[in-house]
C-alpha cells in the first residue's frame, strides 16, 4: 500500500554569514536543526545587494564530506588545489567530494544583480572519508529534464520513475537531487526509497504537503525547508502561485558524526588530525 511522505518539520532557517562575510539563510546545520542524516548543512544565499555576496568564499579547506552548489541566479567560479576550475551558472551544479582533503574557493563572477542558490553538505561514509578528492560539474544544458503535466523536473542526480537520470554519478548515499518548476495548481509525484531522508527547499512560490493523521496540509514557502517523514511516495502540490524548489533525498549513513568547522569525521581525534594535516600542508 502506497504511503505518502508527510511533512514533519517546517524550518524557516537562521540568518548567518560565511566565507568572507557572505550573508545567507542557514536552513540546516543550526542548533535547532543540526543535521538530517546524511545531510549536514543547507545554506540559501539570495540577494540583489552585491555587498551581501561580493566577498565570496576565498580559499578554505574541507575533509570528510561532499559539497553541492546549485545556482538559480548569478555566476560563481570554483577553483581548487587539485586542478579543478569552472564557472557555475543558473541551472548548473558543482558536486565536490572533499574526502581526504581539498582546498577550494568559490567567488562571484559578477559585480551586481541577483545572486541566488543553495549549498548542501552531504556526509561521506567512514570507508570513504580519506579517499582522493573528486569533482563533478555540469551546466544547465547537461542536466536532463523530466517534463510532466504542469511540472518540469531537472534531474541532477538519481533516476526518476519515468527513466530520466541525472549526470552526477558514483555517490554512495544514492542521492536524488532535483529542481522542480511547478505551475499553479499542479501536482508532482515521485516514488523514492522508503528509508531515504527527504527534504524540500523552496526557492520561489509555495508548495503544499500532507501531514500526519488528521492534521491539515501545510505550505512550505519561499526560503523555507521542509523535512519529510517516512513513506514511499513524495507528493508536492501548488496553489495559485506555483513553485520552484529542490527535492533532495539520500540514504542515511547511521554513523557517528564529529564536526570541526570545515571538517566532518567520525571521531574528535580524526577532526584534530584533519586540522593538523591542513596546517602541515598535507591537503
Amino acid at each position: 500500500m502506497t504511503q505518502i511522505r508527510p511533512l514533519v518539520h517546517l524550518e524557516p532557517g537562521m540568518a548567518a554569514s560565511d566565507g568572507a562575510g557572505v550573508k545567507l539563510n542557514r536552513l540546516l546545520g543550526t542548533p535547532r536543526l543540526p543535521q538530517i542524516d546524511p545531510f549536514l548543512m543547507l545554506d540559501n544565499f539570495h540577494s540583489e545587494n552585491p555587498d551581501d555576496y561580493l566577498a565570496g568564499f576565498p580559499s578554505h579547506p574541507h575533509r570528510g564530506f561532499e559539497t553541492v552548489t546549485y545556482m538559480f541566479a548569478g555566476r560563481m567560479r570554483h577553483k581548487d588545489n587539485k586542478g579543478h576550475e569552472g564557472v557555475i551558472e543558473p541551472g548548473g551544479v558543482q558536486w565536490m567530494t572533499a574526502a581526504g582533503g581539498i582546498v577550494h574557493s568559490e567567488m562571484p563572477e559578477q559585480e551586481d544583480g541577483l545572486m541566488s542558490g543553495f549549498q548542501l553538505w552531504i556526509n561521506l561514509p567512514r570507508a570513504e572519508k580519506m579517499k582522493p578528492a573528486g569533482y563533478q560539474e555540469f551546466s544547465a544544458d547537461q542536466v536532463p529534464s523530466d517534463v510532466r503535466d504542469g511540472a518540469v523536473a531537472k534531474i541532477v542526480a538519481g533516476k526518476t520513475s519515468t527513466g530520466v537520470e541525472g549526470p552526477v554519478k558514483n555517490i554512495t548515499v544514492q542521492p536524488f537531487f532535483v529542481e522542480i518548476l511547478l505551475e499553479p495548481n499542479a501536482v508532482f509525484e515521485e516514488p523514492l526509497p522508503a528509508k531515504h531522508s527527504t527534504i524540500v527547499a523552496v526557492h520561489d512560490g509555495s508548495v503544499i504537503l500532507p501531514r500526519t493523521g488528521s492534521e491539515a496540509p501545510m505550505a512550505i514557502n519561499q526560503g523555507e525547508l521542509g523535512v519529510l517523514g517516512e513513506g514511499d511516495l513524495t507528493r508536492l502540490e501548488t496553489g495559485n502561485d506555483g513553485a520552484r524548489l529542490l527535492l533532495i533525498a539520500a540514504k542515511p549513513l547511521r554513523e557517528p558524526v564529529a564536526r570541526g568547522g570545515p571538517f566532518v569525521m567520525n571521531t574528535e581525534g580524526e577532526v584534530r588530525q584533519a586540522m593538523l594535516d591542513f596546517q602541515m600542508g598535507r591537503f
